[in-house]
């Protein structure tokens, strides 16, 4: 990875220059709106009975593997659980809506959220198994980093996960991160230990990746039947 370096007055190699940089805001917005999804600020009532389907006990019990939490068994705890996190403003979550059917299909959040670094990070990607692999499930990720990077100004936008979460580092790949490492040890959860793959996208990687994006999730790149033509490693 080539670094971009300037040296100082004493020879020594050091980073470009930032001019006028500022905190960054927190997320306040409670609607995001693309061409197929929409992105809603979790509501606790409004989505409870959409999410208890992704969220309960009826979910695909592998997709909890690499989630520091698991499925809920029954209503009232995850009652108590969307009314903690709809509250929360780091991380700031949000329910993928499908805008064919106002069905919420999953979920997603920025956390970690640095304002005076411009650092944020998207997680708690929880995803129905009708989401996953879907043009949906492509532009609420478009959706959440436009918002990170344009509009917010944050400079470095992260996706981490589980070393072993072949998917997700798939996942992240497929949508323009850069693999940076991993860090060994990073965790304990759910009784075992946890090495954590870091990706990222930095404000200057993110127009082209973007426009990538864009030119994928076009309404040109598929079939009347939904099909994609190109897939968006091959633009």
């Amino acid at each position: 990875m080539k670094i971009e370096t300037e040296y100082n007055l004493y020879n020594q190699p050091i980073s470009y220059q930032v001019d006028n940089w500022s905190t960054r805001e927190y997320p306040a917005k409670v609607l995001l709106e693309g061409t197929y999804c929409l992105l809603e600020k979790l509501d606790s009532t409004k989505h409870f009975e959409d999410l208890y389907q992704v969220y309960g006990p009826e979910s695909d019990p592998k997709n909890w593997t690499y989630l520091p939490m698991n499925a809920f068994g029954n209503k009232i705890e995850f009652a108590e659980y969307l009314e903690s996190v709809s509250s929360s403003q780091d991380p700031f979550h949000y329910a993928i809506v499908d805008k064919t059917n106002g069905k919420a299909l999953g979920t997603l959040a920025l956390m970690r959220i640095n304002t005076e670094q411009g650092s944020v990070e998207v997680g708690f990607v929880i995803y129905s198994d009708q989401l996953k692999k879907t043009r949906i499930a492509t532009e609420a990720q478009y959706l959440l980093a436009c918002y990170a990077l344009d509009e917010l100004g944050y400079r470095r936008y992260e996706w981490k996960c589980d070393a072993l979460n072949e998917p997700s580092r798939k996942a992240a790949l497929r949508l323009g991160f850069v693999f940076e490492g991993i860090f060994r040890n990073a965790l304990v959860y759910k009784g075992r230990n946890r090495d954590t793959a870091w990706f990222s996208i930095i404000e200057s990687e993110w127009p082209k990746i973007k426009t990538r994006m864009e030119s994928w999730l076009s309404r040109d790149n598929f079939t009347i039947d939904g099909e994609q033509k190109k897939r968006l490693n091959e633009l």
